[in-house]
């Protein structure tokens, strides 16, 4: 079959390359000059699947309405704000439900655990040699964190997953580079979780997939579909004076925040919008005072990850605002952070490798778990809204992709990810 893939980041990479492993000409559509600009590009790089979970949780919308305005607040909201944005904080806020909390996690981690093997099985017949460590640990401030990530510590018991409850010893023993000044109560340790370069995997896995026979069409921007012709895309290539048409027998869209635009013209309305994250990535200044692998400090929602020879500190969730400005407390809280808990593993000061500071877009429904499958309109399907979770569940989700646009039965249970979720809440 002839299939469009709409978007080149982490999402569109793995559904390009398992649908030519399945056989398919593919021929992918970027709106940017390389693959994984966009979300893909500097994310925290955190592959644990018993923390894949939905923001729309119990008690999330009073904890965002106590921290809203703190100077280190995990969640803003910022000017300015459309009416789409307002409109999803309050779907999102319907979605705080104890059952719907229970659903859409655990239609997260399935994804997330199946992902997980996919990504190994991805790795290792390519032999491909991404920043990648393993191990992942969940640093408890203090005993208020310790009693809020027990829920959580008991659907990870009833799901099999390795994990300890230890002391600050322990952890430090873990990470002996962890800050002897910063006290804290304990922290939840996962050696099966890792952490890896998102972007640096998508690049290589891009070219595996062109050796596959893909095709990728760089610097070109894709209008919205056609309700008459869905399977025709009108494209546009930069340095071409005029758009084209091409024809497809499957479009899959894939297009991150774009997506939404994308298909209104199909009567699918999609209560998608960026919420933004930020990470700051800088050369490891001494290897002795680095982490190994991965933290997540449970207070602020913030991943400090050991990519290679650099460190990079990511979080923030931010609604509304600007997408060129960068918030200065996002950015300040990441730096506190990494100061916190491994103050002398970064080197800061701009030297030739030089300090990023990035600002990204996660396409993010308001219940939490991406779409995966048919659209409702022949030939279109759609892999998008990951979210923040995009690098967790990527593979698993182009493989169900693709062996649903096969005939096939997937491997993993796709109940509540099909556009029918969206319709049971209208």
């Amino acid at each position: 079959m002839k299939v469009a893939v709409i978007g080149a980041g982490i999402v569109g990479v793995t559904t390009a390359f398992e649908l030519a492993v399945d056989g398919h000409e593919v021929t992918v559509f970027e709106r940017h000059g390389a693959a994984a600009e966009e979300t893909s590009f500097a994310n925290a790089g955190v592959v644990a699947p018993g923390y894949v979970t939905p923001w729309a949780a119990p008690g999330m919308p009073a904890k965002v309405l106590r921290n809203l305005f703190g100077r280190h607040a995990a969640v803003r909201l910022t000017w300015p704000i459309s009416a789409a944005e307002l409109a999803w904080v309050w779907r999102w806020w319907q979605h705080c439900e104890p059952a719907d909390y229970a659903a859409n996690r655990a239609r997260l981690q399935r994804l997330a655990f199946y992902s997980r093997e996919r990504l190994h099985e991805i790795s290792a017949h390519f032999q491909l040699d991404y920043e990648r460590s393993e191990g992942y640990m969940v640093m408890l401030r203090g005993d208020k964190e310790r009693q809020l990530v027990q829920p959580g510590l008991e659907v990870l018991r009833e799901a099999g997953v390795a994990f300890r409850e230890i002391d600050a010893e322990a952890a430090r023993a873990i990470e002996p580079a962890l800050n002897p000044d910063t006290e804290f109560a304990g922290a939840i340790h996962l050696p099966g979780d890792e952490v890896g370069n998102c972007r640096q995997f998508a690049q290589q896995l891009r070219h595996v997939a062109e050796a596959q026979g893909v095709r990728w069409r760089f610097n070109t921007t894709v209008e919205p579909l056609s309700r008459a012709t869905p399977g025709t895309l009108t494209v546009r290539t930069a340095g071409e004076p005029h758009p084209q048409q091409e024809h497809f027998q499957g479009v899959v869209v894939c297009g991150g925040v774009s997506s939404a635009a994308l298909l209104r013209p199909l009567g699918l309305a999609l209560p998608l919008v960026p919420v933004w994250g930020y990470s700051v990535s800088a050369p490891v200044r001494e290897a002795l005072n680095a982490p190994r692998s991965g933290i997540m400090d449970e207070r602020f929602k913030v991943a400090i990850s050991r990519l290679g020879h650099r460190v990079r500190v990511a979080g923030s969730a931010e609604i509304g605002g600007r997408p060129e400005r960068k918030s200065p407390q996002a950015i300040a809280t990441l730096y506190k952070v990494l100061h916190d808990w491994f103050p002398g593993a970064a080197q800061l000061v701009n030297t030739g490798a030089g300090v990023q500071e990035w600002k990204g877009a996660r396409p993010m429904l308001p219940d939490g778990p991406p779409l995966i499958g048919a659209s409702g309109t022949p030939g279109v399907w759609l892999n998008l809204g990951h979210g923040s979770s995009g690098w967790a569940l990527a593979c698993g989700s182009a493989r169900a992709l693709a062996d649903a646009m096969g005939g096939r039965s997937p491997e993993v249970d796709l109940e509540g990810l099909g556009v029918e979720r969206l319709a049971a809440r209208q």
